[in-house]
């Protein structure tokens, strides 16, 4: 026999039970702001977002498209594929191939490996299951160039590595948890290939008929061309949950009030953070509460995540454990939240996003826990 109370929640009709969700939410941050405050900046700050932020994304996704498509044009994936398949294998169960999606993404940031998997001549190496979790691949080395060099001009130099090998331990968690969930989902995407050998074979005898002047051109422009394309995906992704995200953890102008300027908020998950600091301290090793915003924000965006750490040094919450964690943490999640959706909306498996989402979160907690123990033994060695 049903227990009552869901047989109640059964008979509500779903648009009342949205209504009370979304207006009980939006009801609380304005409380907390004022009304013209609040939607003032949600604009705000997704018109910044879209400026400073999905436009960088996109020239990032142009310059590392053509640079991808030159590659794989010209025989480095095929050179990476023998080399990097004795490593790439065993540890993410993944063709070689897919190490220069890592260095793509470690790079610059998480959608270039999208630019590089719409090329036929890449993803024929894959099955289905692995294809699709290349998201959860490519995120985890997203920015990871610049996580570090910032950590480094901070005056850290072990930790910023020690969280290098977090990330390279979360990406393992993610990927593998990923595509587990992918075989369960879909038993056949174990078998099948993500790409066929009717695509390749066209795509060959298309690219046979031209000059090197020809198909070197042809390589820029067309992985150019995709990268506008995945530049454009990621528009509602990035401005909707980051600006939300944003919007529950950051505070008010320096003044203390509400000024409906971007990139100000109500706080709420650094107070839940503090709420929940002994769990933190014990996986994390942090020892300040307001350090969890750092992890809270990379979910939306590890640029703006970045943007704490001067903040926290000047105010003495940071120390080399904290770095690392922030590196690994950084790095793995690297804003998978905005662009976990539009990525596999532009693969064409959407309804995979919550499957690619949990995987994710895990294997960022994997990342920062294992920085945090490597860095415990970095100190006693």
């Amino acid at each position: 026999m049903k227990n009552p109370l869901y047989k109640f929640y059964k008979g509500i009709p779903q648009g009342i039970i949205c209504l009370v969700i979304v207006f009980g939410i939006f009801a609380y941050i304005a409380s907390q702001m004022g009304t013209p405050n609040m939607l003032n900046t949600i604009m705000n700050t997704a018109h910044d977002l879209l400026l400073n932020t999905v436009f960088y994304l996109m020239a990032i996704c142009v310059i590392t498209g053509a640079l991808g498509r030159l590659f794989v044009e010209f025989g480095v994936v095929n050179l990476l594929e023998k080399i990097l398949r004795p490593l790439m294998k065993p540890l993410f169960n993944m063709p070689g191939v897919a190490s220069l999606g890592a260095v793509l993404t470690f790079l610059s940031d998480n959608p270039a490996i999208i630019s590089l998997a719409q090329d036929k001549r890449f993803s024929v190496y894959f099955k289905k299951y692995q294809f699709i979790s290349l998201t959860n691949f490519g995120t985890a080395f997203g920015m990871g160039l610049l996580v570090i060099v910032f950590m480094v001009g901070q005056g850290f130099y072990a930790a910023p590595f020690i969280g290098l090998f977090g990330a390279v331990c979360g990406c393992i968690a993610s990927t593998r948890i990923m595509q587990y969930f992918v075989v369960k989902n879909f038993p056949a995407y174990e078998h099948e290939s993500a790409a066929t050998t009717e695509e390749l074979q066209q795509e060959k005898e298309k690219e046979i008929k031209k000059s090197l002047f020809q198909r070197i051109l042809d390589s820029l422009l067309d992985g150019g061309r995709t990268g506008v394309d995945v530049g454009i995906a990621i528009i509602p992704g990035v401005l909707i949950i980051s600006t939300m995200v944003m919007l529950l953890t950051f505070g008010p102008a320096a003044s203390g009030n509400f000024t409906g300027a971007a990139y100000e908020g109500v706080e709420l998950l650094p107070w839940l953070g503090e709420k929940l600091g002994f769990i933190f301290e014990f996986l994390f090793g942090f020892t300040d509460p307001h350090l969890i915003a750092f992890p809270i924000t990379a979910l939306g965006a590890v640029g703006a995540a970045l943007g704490l750490v001067p903040n926290f040094i000047s105010a003495g919450w940071v120390d080399g454990n904290a770095i690392a964690v922030f590196t690994a943490i950084g790095m793995c999640w690297s804003g998978y939240l905005s662009t976990h959706t539009a990525m596999l909306d532009t693969l064409g498996y959407r309804e995979l996003t919550s499957k690619a989402i949990l995987a994710h979160t895990i294997g960022g907690f994997v990342a920062a826990i294992v920085a945090h123990w490597c860095y415990v033994l970095y100190t006693i060695i």
